[in-house]
């Protein structure tokens, strides 16, 4: 009787090492505990044909981890990026501990995306065994700021993106399993603005309220947005005044941008950074830029899908793409080198206090990306 081996892909042994990367509860802004997880990640290629390089972190941010496989790195290979931090505080996983209900397992970060980063650091595992040598090599690069737009890494990023011939983004998978093959871009600014302040009742024709002003600037924001192009601006943060009987001598405004196309970002970024003040005394001071270029759906980006496409439908499910407005990692890649994203888990509720991933999704993405290291040429 021929006996049964293991299933390397097995969904339970790999939603328990999830879970152990869930467990560390990682924080941007807490670079120790990011640290203590990369220090787990790090030593689960001492075993494995694998070089690793620490890059201590910055800024207030932990370090980033790059591993090379121990072969294929003398020509342009596969770079596989994902983050190990995440936005919800410490102390968070009381309010959200890991735990499993029938398909679904939950925790802080786990849909986003310590599950898709896990998935990838066992299909490099895989992919290590006796005679399972790709064709290409393979860098797995670990950020520890994606969360806050990657300020630290996007140099790492751009430079390792543009060595490599193919980027696997292990982002969450969007709407029941779809693939990204389109990111819109995204900028941010800060609005300051500067006017005369007057005692509200006594003397307020003196003033020049900063307030009112910047009402006009909400309203010339406002006017930018354009749903059929896909063009959104957010004012989402607004300050301003000391005392309701002070006419506000000073206000200020954080905006949020997605644009889908570079050429988008070239006609609104200038008109943002223009914003000129309606009110004699009042200055408006803009700043800021297009943090995340848009991810545009390339001819080579196109034909990674569609091999992705095929390889899927070997393993038994249908593989569909989307566009999406959130930004990441991919978008410092895409524009120069063939860039697929959404390969991890499939789940719901990203940066939510319901935060899960579908454990049936584990095993045929794992796969795929399995898959993907094998096959891509």
């Amino acid at each position: 009787m021929a006996a049964i081996l293991p299933n390397p892909f097995d969904p339970k042994a790999i939603l328990d090492g999830i879970r152990r990367w869930v467990e560390i509860e990682t924080p941007t802004e807490a670079p120790a505990e990011v640290n203590r997880l990369g220090e787990l990640i790090a030593q689960g290629y001492d075993d494995l044909p694998a070089s690793i390089e620490r890059i201590a972190g910055r800024d207030g941010c932990g370090d980033h981890l790059v591993v090379r496989s121990g072969w294929g790195q003398d020509a342009p290979g596969i770079l596989v990026l994902s983050h190990h931090d995440t936005v919800h505080p410490l102390g968070f996983i009381k309010r959200l501990p890991f735990r499993i209900d029938g398909d679904r397992a939950f925790g802080p970060g786990i849909y986003d995306m310590k599950g898709g980063a896990y998935l990838a650091y066992h299909a490099f595992r895989q992919i290590c065994a006796p005679g399972a040598r790709p064709p290409l090599g393979i860098t797995q690069l670990y950020v520890s700021d994606e969360e806050i737009g990657s300020p630290t890494s996007r140099e790492l990023i751009e430079a390792e993106g543009r060595k490599a011939k193919y980027v696997l983004v292990t982002e969450p998978a969007r709407d029941g399993g779809k693939i990204v093959t389109g990111r819109k871009g995204v900028a941010h600014f800060e609005v300051f603005l500067k006017g005369v302040p007057a005692h509200a009742g006594a003397r307020p024709q003196d003033g020049r309220s900063a307030i009112r002003e910047l009402g006009n600037v909400i309203q010339a924001l406002e006017a930018l947005n354009d749903a059929s192009r896909g063009i959104s601006v957010n004012v989402g943060v607004v300050r301003g005044g000391t005392r309701p009987n002070v006419v506000a001598e000073e206000a200020y405004a954080e905006v949020d941008m997605r644009v889908p196309t570079l050429g988008d970002a070239e006609e609104l970024v200038p008109k943002i950074l223009g914003l000129k003040s309606r009110t004699e005394g009042v200055t408006v001071t803009v700043t800021g830029e297009l943090n995340r270029p848009p991810y545009e759906k390339s001819n080579a980006g196109a034909a990674l899908f569609e091999h992705a496409k095929e390889l899927a439908a070997a393993l038994g499910f249908d593989l569909v793409d989307t566009s999406t407005g959130g930004g990441s990692d991919g978008n410092f890649t895409a524009a120069h080198t063939a860039t697929l994203d959404g390969l991890g888990v499939d789940g719901e509720g990203a940066h939510t206090n319901y935060e899960q991933m579908y454990i049936s999704s584990i095993e045929p993405r794992a796969r795929l990306l399995h898959l993907l290291f094998q096959t891509l040429r």
